[in-house]
Protein backbone atom coordinates (compact mmCIF):
# COMPACT_ATOMS: atom_id res chain seq x y z
CA UNK A 1 0.00 0.00 0.00
CA UNK A 2 1.21 3.75 -0.53
CA UNK A 3 2.46 6.02 1.29
CA UNK A 4 -0.80 7.96 0.65
CA UNK A 5 -2.91 5.19 0.96
CA UNK A 6 -1.74 4.46 4.29
CA UNK A 7 -2.11 8.01 5.41
CA UNK A 8 -5.35 7.60 4.40
CA UNK A 9 -6.51 4.67 6.75
CA UNK A 10 -4.63 6.18 10.25
CA UNK A 11 -7.03 8.86 9.18
CA UNK A 12 -9.71 6.63 8.68
CA UNK A 13 -9.05 4.71 12.07
CA UNK A 14 -9.80 8.58 13.42
CA UNK A 15 -12.09 9.27 11.56
CA UNK A 16 -14.34 6.22 12.22
CA UNK A 17 -15.00 7.76 16.38
CA UNK A 18 -17.54 10.45 14.72
CA UNK A 19 -18.25 8.30 11.23
CA UNK A 20 -21.99 8.40 12.22
CA UNK A 21 -22.47 11.30 13.92
CA UNK A 22 -20.92 12.91 10.59
CA UNK A 23 -23.42 10.93 8.19
CA UNK A 24 -26.67 11.73 10.48
CA UNK A 25 -25.64 15.67 9.98
CA UNK A 26 -25.48 15.01 6.20
CA UNK A 27 -28.49 12.91 6.52
CA UNK A 28 -30.49 14.84 8.60
CA UNK A 29 -32.89 11.86 9.56
CA UNK A 30 -33.04 10.73 5.81
CA UNK A 31 -30.18 7.91 5.82
CA UNK A 32 -32.77 5.11 6.43
CA UNK A 33 -34.27 6.44 3.09
CA UNK A 34 -30.76 5.95 1.12
CA UNK A 35 -29.74 2.82 2.41
CA UNK A 36 -33.55 1.50 1.13
CA UNK A 37 -33.01 2.81 -2.03
CA UNK A 38 -29.84 0.91 -2.21
CA UNK A 39 -31.02 -1.84 -1.04
CA UNK A 40 -33.93 -1.65 -3.32
CA UNK A 41 -31.76 -1.10 -6.23
CA UNK A 42 -30.30 -4.38 -5.99
CA UNK A 43 -33.16 -6.70 -7.16
CA UNK A 44 -32.41 -9.44 -5.18
CA UNK A 45 -36.37 -10.92 -4.53
CA UNK A 46 -35.45 -13.92 -6.48
CA UNK A 47 -32.06 -15.11 -5.13
CA UNK A 48 -32.68 -17.41 -2.64
CA UNK A 49 -29.23 -17.01 -0.79
CA UNK A 50 -27.76 -13.76 -2.34
CA UNK A 51 -24.01 -12.98 -1.87
CA UNK A 52 -23.81 -9.60 -1.43
CA UNK A 53 -20.39 -7.27 -0.93
CA UNK A 54 -20.00 -4.08 0.69
CA UNK A 55 -17.11 -1.97 -0.72
CA UNK A 56 -15.42 0.87 1.82
CA UNK A 57 -18.29 -0.60 4.23
CA UNK A 58 -16.90 2.05 6.75
CA UNK A 59 -19.14 1.22 9.94
CA UNK A 60 -21.24 -1.37 8.24
CA UNK A 61 -24.33 0.94 7.92
CA UNK A 62 -25.18 -0.30 4.24
CA UNK A 63 -24.30 -3.92 4.39
CA UNK A 64 -25.93 -4.48 7.84
CA UNK A 65 -28.85 -2.72 6.06
CA UNK A 66 -28.68 -5.83 3.48
CA UNK A 67 -28.41 -8.01 6.08
CA UNK A 68 -31.49 -7.40 7.55
CA UNK A 69 -33.43 -7.33 4.61
CA UNK A 70 -32.02 -10.90 3.29
CA UNK A 71 -31.35 -12.63 6.88
CA UNK A 72 -29.64 -15.41 4.40
CA UNK A 73 -27.98 -13.39 2.48
CA UNK A 74 -23.66 -14.12 2.69
CA UNK A 75 -22.89 -10.51 3.70
CA UNK A 76 -19.32 -9.42 3.35
CA UNK A 77 -18.36 -5.54 4.35
CA UNK A 78 -14.93 -4.56 3.02
CA UNK A 79 -12.88 -1.67 4.32
CA UNK A 80 -9.53 -1.04 4.86
CA UNK A 81 -9.56 0.92 7.91
CA UNK A 82 -9.06 -1.22 10.88
CA UNK A 83 -10.85 1.33 12.97
CA UNK A 84 -13.94 1.58 11.00
CA UNK A 85 -14.98 -1.82 10.90
CA UNK A 86 -14.12 -2.36 14.89
CA UNK A 87 -17.15 0.03 14.61
CA UNK A 88 -18.98 -2.41 12.11
CA UNK A 89 -18.05 -5.01 14.02
CA UNK A 90 -19.56 -3.53 17.08
CA UNK A 91 -22.69 -3.30 15.79
CA UNK A 92 -22.81 -6.62 14.25
CA UNK A 93 -25.69 -8.72 15.32
CA UNK A 94 -25.67 -11.82 12.80
CA UNK A 95 -23.15 -13.39 11.07
CA UNK A 96 -22.60 -10.72 8.24
CA UNK A 97 -18.50 -11.00 7.59
CA UNK A 98 -15.96 -8.05 8.32
CA UNK A 99 -12.26 -8.03 6.06
CA UNK A 100 -9.98 -6.05 6.18
CA UNK A 101 -7.99 -5.02 2.73
CA UNK A 102 -7.54 -2.81 0.19
CA UNK A 103 -10.69 -1.81 -2.39
CA UNK A 104 -7.96 -1.74 -6.04
CA UNK A 105 -6.94 -5.84 -4.70
CA UNK A 106 -10.09 -7.66 -3.81
CA UNK A 107 -9.06 -11.12 -2.25
CA UNK A 108 -11.86 -12.41 -4.04
CA UNK A 109 -12.35 -14.82 -7.05
CA UNK A 110 -13.89 -13.57 -10.32
CA UNK A 111 -17.69 -13.53 -10.24
CA UNK A 112 -18.72 -14.49 -6.44
CA UNK A 113 -21.21 -11.81 -5.69
CA UNK A 114 -24.78 -10.91 -6.82
CA UNK A 115 -24.20 -7.74 -5.47
CA UNK A 116 -21.31 -5.34 -5.07
CA UNK A 117 -22.18 -1.90 -3.59
CA UNK A 118 -19.84 1.02 -2.65
CA UNK A 119 -21.40 3.56 -0.94
CA UNK A 120 -20.48 7.47 -0.73
CA UNK A 121 -16.41 6.81 -0.70
CA UNK A 122 -15.24 6.02 -4.13
CA UNK A 123 -14.64 9.98 -5.02
CA UNK A 124 -12.33 9.49 -2.04
CA UNK A 125 -10.15 7.19 -3.99
CA UNK A 126 -7.59 9.10 -6.37
CA UNK A 127 -8.22 8.39 -10.24
CA UNK A 128 -5.72 5.29 -10.86
CA UNK A 129 -7.18 3.65 -7.34
CA UNK A 130 -10.40 4.55 -8.24
CA UNK A 131 -10.31 3.00 -11.66
CA UNK A 132 -8.57 0.10 -10.40
CA UNK A 133 -11.31 -0.25 -7.66
CA UNK A 134 -14.38 -0.08 -10.33
CA UNK A 135 -12.28 -2.55 -12.29
CA UNK A 136 -12.11 -5.55 -9.36
CA UNK A 137 -15.74 -4.60 -8.79
CA UNK A 138 -16.31 -5.79 -12.11
CA UNK A 139 -14.07 -8.84 -12.16
CA UNK A 140 -15.85 -10.20 -8.68
CA UNK A 141 -19.60 -9.63 -9.59
CA UNK A 142 -21.87 -12.35 -11.64
CA UNK A 143 -22.39 -11.52 -14.71
CA UNK A 144 -25.72 -11.03 -13.84
CA UNK A 145 -25.47 -8.93 -10.82
CA UNK A 146 -25.30 -5.53 -10.43
CA UNK A 147 -22.41 -3.20 -9.08
CA UNK A 148 -24.29 0.03 -7.50
CA UNK A 149 -21.96 2.73 -6.24
CA UNK A 150 -24.05 5.40 -4.35
CA UNK A 151 -21.83 8.91 -4.39
CA UNK A 152 -23.37 12.19 -2.67
CA UNK A 153 -24.40 15.53 -4.31
CA UNK A 154 -22.36 18.22 -3.04
CA UNK A 155 -24.15 18.87 -0.02
CA UNK A 156 -26.83 22.36 0.31
CA UNK A 157 -26.49 22.91 4.10
CA UNK A 158 -23.45 25.02 4.54
CA UNK A 159 -21.83 23.80 7.14
CA UNK A 160 -21.65 20.13 5.89
CA UNK A 161 -20.87 21.42 2.55
CA UNK A 162 -17.82 23.15 3.84
CA UNK A 163 -16.94 19.73 6.40
CA UNK A 164 -17.01 18.17 2.84
CA UNK A 165 -14.58 20.00 0.76
CA UNK A 166 -12.65 19.99 3.70
CA UNK A 167 -12.30 16.34 4.16
CA UNK A 168 -11.56 15.88 0.18
CA UNK A 169 -8.66 18.27 0.61
CA UNK A 170 -7.18 16.45 3.67
CA UNK A 171 -7.52 13.21 1.97
CA UNK A 172 -5.53 14.57 -1.37
CA UNK A 173 -8.14 13.69 -3.71
CA UNK A 174 -7.44 16.69 -5.75
CA UNK A 175 -10.16 15.08 -8.81
CA UNK A 176 -12.37 14.15 -5.89
CA UNK A 177 -14.50 17.62 -5.99
CA UNK A 178 -14.74 16.66 -10.29
CA UNK A 179 -16.08 13.16 -9.84
CA UNK A 180 -18.83 14.16 -7.50
CA UNK A 181 -19.74 16.80 -9.77
CA UNK A 182 -19.04 14.69 -13.23
CA UNK A 183 -21.36 12.24 -15.39
CA UNK A 184 -20.87 8.66 -16.01
CA UNK A 185 -17.95 8.68 -18.10
CA UNK A 186 -15.53 6.81 -15.69
CA UNK A 187 -18.20 3.93 -15.29
CA UNK A 188 -18.83 3.81 -19.49
CA UNK A 189 -14.71 3.22 -19.70
CA UNK A 190 -15.12 -0.12 -18.10
CA UNK A 191 -19.19 -1.40 -17.96
CA UNK A 192 -21.04 -1.89 -21.00
CA UNK A 193 -24.09 -0.87 -19.19
CA UNK A 194 -24.36 1.72 -17.14
CA UNK A 195 -27.38 3.87 -15.31
CA UNK A 196 -28.27 6.82 -13.17
CA UNK A 197 -31.04 7.44 -10.59
CA UNK A 198 -31.50 9.89 -7.44
CA UNK A 199 -32.53 9.21 -4.24
CA UNK A 200 -36.05 10.65 -2.94
CA UNK A 201 -33.92 13.15 -0.81
CA UNK A 202 -31.83 14.65 -3.53
CA UNK A 203 -29.04 14.44 -1.77
CA UNK A 204 -27.32 11.21 -3.16
CA UNK A 205 -27.01 9.77 -6.93
CA UNK A 206 -27.21 6.02 -7.83
CA UNK A 207 -24.17 4.81 -10.45
CA UNK A 208 -25.76 1.05 -11.87
CA UNK A 209 -23.40 -1.44 -13.49
CA UNK A 210 -23.45 -4.16 -15.15
CA UNK A 211 -21.03 -6.56 -17.15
Amino acid sequence: MTQLRTGRRRYYDIFSHCYDAFIRLHSRQNEDDTRDFLVDAAHLGGKCIPRILDVCCGTGSVILTFKERCPDALAVGYDFSHGMLSRAQEKNRGDTVFVEGDAAALPFAEDTFDVVTCSHALYELKGETRQTALREMKRVVRPDGYVLVMEHEVPRHPVVRFLFHVRMASMGAKDAREFVRGGLDPFRRIFPSVSLSHSRTGKSKLVSCRK
